[in-house]
């Protein structure tokens, strides 16, 4: 019944058309937000009014792990907001989603409430949504962080990312400045470099983060070092703030994150450490030691899948956003950021968009030593986490690459960095 439904109501919007990524336990919550358009009436043409009647009647299900209290959820659920409203269709919206089966049946209330697309935010969510997927061949399945859609083959599901490494590069080259900054002033020796990193688990995603953030402060503070840990968690805000406090008891003297609360810079500002945050600017609360913060741009992507699903045309099993399309981003700096920051990150920028720039770059690191010109990465995630792809491609490792999957695939540990504990879920 529920199929047949979802079927009718795709049936009548394509008519209609033609004629013109908090607590995981938390209980789910579903709200309905009104896109804004506007339209002058003595100007519009009938087929202008008609398609944004049209648009107005279609309905996208977005699932999120958290709430806004999560600056992870908070920068899709900004994003969510942003495409519907520019496209004028009608976003519902599903909070506190955890990752188990909660997942596919807030998908499927979402397709049979006639949603002609459902996206979801967070990595453990993907089974549940190729589940959803199969029961809904007519309606599309996107979601973002995922590893599965090219080796699944269903045509309704599809995974997204961007290539976030290169803004977590940019955001490196300011921690790599502020360093030098601390150096010149005396407050810490060149062999005193060290950056503390606080991660949510030891996956690719999140080695590809810090690795590229590392690379990026060493391109300008070649003393720099970094340690990391991990919470076990995308958000907890208690053992976030933890973990910073440890690096820094531990001689780290400016700190980042891969993790989704307010932990990490509230620590850094209590103790007066620089730190760069993820996903928005902490400035606000956090004005005598933010820096800055890179983020993934959702809504170029939400946009693109959205019009695909109202056309009938193809998404790809795998998109990829790049700093090139807007889909990564850099906050404005902050007050604690050192002097000539933004021209040192505008001209990597230019050169990464411009391919004179590779974040990966082997000549750059070492691996036990020794560089790495050869590497099978495990693009199709198998069970036993074999590699499968050669992904050192002219002189660097081709993360997110054109032919592989849009998900982060860089779990090399390399030399510079020190794991003080690992987390794996």
């Amino acid at each position: 019944m529920k199929k047949l439904t979802a079927l009718l109501l795709a049936a009548t919007m394509v008519f209609s058309l033609c004629a013109c990524g908090a607590d995981n336990t938390a209980t789910a919550n579903t709200t309905t937000e009104t896109a804004e358009t506007t339209e002058t009436a003595e100007t519009a043409e009938t087929s202008e009014a008609t398609a944004d009647t049209a648009a107005a009647d279609v309905k996208v299900g977005f699932i999120f792990l958290h709430d806004e209290n999560s600056t992870y959820d908070l920068n899709f659920i900004n994003a969510a907001k942003e495409a519907c409203e520019n496209l004028g269709v009608t976003p519902i919206f599903k909070t506190n989603v955890p990752e188990g089966q909660e997942c596919q049946d807030a998908a499927l209330d979402l397709a049979d409430a006639g949603c002609i697309a459902v996206f979801a935010d967070s990595f453990g969510h993907e089974d549940y949504m190729i589940e959803a997927a199969k029961e809904y061949p007519d309606v599309q399945f996107c979601h973002a962080t995922g590893t599965k859609a090219h080796t699944e083959g269903l045509s309704n599901y599809h995974n997204a990312f961007a290539s976030i490494y290169e803004g977590r590069y940019l955001a490196g080259i300011a921690a790599g400045l502020k360093l030098n900054e601390m150096i010149a002033n005396g407050d810490i020796t060149e062999d005193q470099a060290k950056i503390g990193y606080v991660g949510a688990f030891t996956y690719a995603e999140v080695i590809s983060g810090y690795t590229s953030f590392f690379l990026g402060a060493r391109s300008v503070c070649p003393s720099a070092t970094m340690e990391v840990t991990f919470t076990g968690s995308w958000y907890d805000e208690t053992a976030e703030k933890e973990g910073a406090n440890n690096l820094i008891a531990d001689g780290c003297v400016l700190i980042s994150q891969h993790a989704d609360s307010m932990g990490a810079p509230t620590a850094c500002e209590t103790a007066n450490v620089p730190d760069v945050s993820y996903n928005g600017s902490t400035a606000a609360a956090c004005p005598n030691t933010y820096i800055v913060s890179s983020r993934i741009n959702w809504a170029p992507y939400f946009e693109f899948a959205i019009k695909s699903a109202m056309e009938g045309t193809e998404i790809p099993a795998d998109w990829t956003g790049t700093i090139a399309t807007d889909s990564v981003l850099l906050t404005e700096l902050g007050t604690a950021a050192a002097e000539g920051t933004q021209e040192a990150i505008d001209a990597a920028k230019a050169d990464m968009i411009a391919g004179k720039l590779h974040v990966y770059d082997v000549t750059t690191f070492t691996v036990n030593g020794a560089q790495l010109d050869s590497y099978m990465a495990d693009v199709d995630t198998d069970a036993n986490y074999e590699g499968d792809h050669e992904v050192i491609v002219d002189g660097y490792f081709a993360e997110s690459g054109d032919g592989f999957r849009s998900a982060p695939y860089f779990d090399v540990q390399i030399d510079g960095i020190t794991l003080l504990n690992t987390n794996f879920g």
